[in-house]
């Protein structure tokens, strides 16, 4: 397509969704007017277009997913790429080679978890990184609900302290990992049974007598009267003045 700039780095360049307009205005020049689009980098020209696109994508019934437009518009890692990818599908009716690789339990992630992995342990993000890297400040400046903003920053800390649990799982050596004292205790294998054919050359297994016990306790123990206080003499007695 004959678009105003070549893309790039699809992370940033359509995240004001100018160019996502310019794509739709070749398939629907009725509906899509460019001169209603700003090609600013404004948190404010972003919504007033995604805005625009979303009544656009809503009046068509095209199936795009609202978190991946979420993620576009926000510059979050493979949001970009996975619009472009699901808008070739709706305006060619074909499939891109990328997706058919996928599997079909495939669940979007707009994390940098990807990029994570491949860094050696000691220089993977903190905690308190993690959520910087995740939580964009346009998200915050979208909506400035604190329950809702708090929600996603517990979401990316909890997450990012079950990827380090796994991690220490999976390499106690590094960090110092000592098993416990159920782990490192020694186990006799359970005993295995004879087959029925051994047990009726060997003959029938003989009884195994069971010495009597006694269930009768050795301690005797000595029953003691206990006289109660009669109640209703206390009540009887005359009350004396000091």
């Amino acid at each position: 397509l004959d678009l105003t700039w070549q893309v790039k780095t699809p992370k940033w360049d359509i995240t004001n969704g100018y160019l996502i307009a310019e794509i739709f205005s070749w398939y629907f020049p009725q509906d899509i007017q460019m001169h209603s689009y700003n090609n600013g980098r404004s948190l404010d020209s972003k919504q007033k277009n995604w805005d625009l696109l979303k009544n656009f994508i809503k009046r068509h019934k095209l199936e795009i997913p609202a978190d991946v437009i979420d993620g576009t518009i926000h510059c979050k890692e493979g949001a970009a790429a996975l619009l472009l990818e699901r808008m070739y599908e709706i305006l060619t009716n074909r499939v891109s080679t990328s997706v058919r690789k996928l599997p079909p339990d495939f669940e979007p992630d707009f994390t940098d978890r990807g990029y994570q992995n491949k860094l050696p342990m000691h220089a993977r993000s903190t905690a308190t990184q993690s959520v910087k890297n995740n939580l964009r400040i346009t998200e915050i400046q979208a909506d400035s609900s604190l329950i809702l903003n708090s929600q996603k920053a517990q979401k990316i800390i909890n997450e990012h302290i079950d990827h380090r649990r796994l991690e220490r799982n999976e390499n106690p050596d590094r960090f110092n990992i000592k098993p416990s004292i159920g782990e490192s205790s020694f186990r006799h294998p359970l005993p295995q049974r004879q087959e029925d054919g051994n047990q009726e050359a060997n003959g029938p297994e003989p009884e195994r007598t069971q010495s009597p016990m006694s269930r009768e306790t050795s301690v005797h123990f000595k029953e003691v009267q206990v006289k109660q206080l009669d109640k209703n003499a206390l009540y009887n007695m005359p009350i004396q003045g000091y």
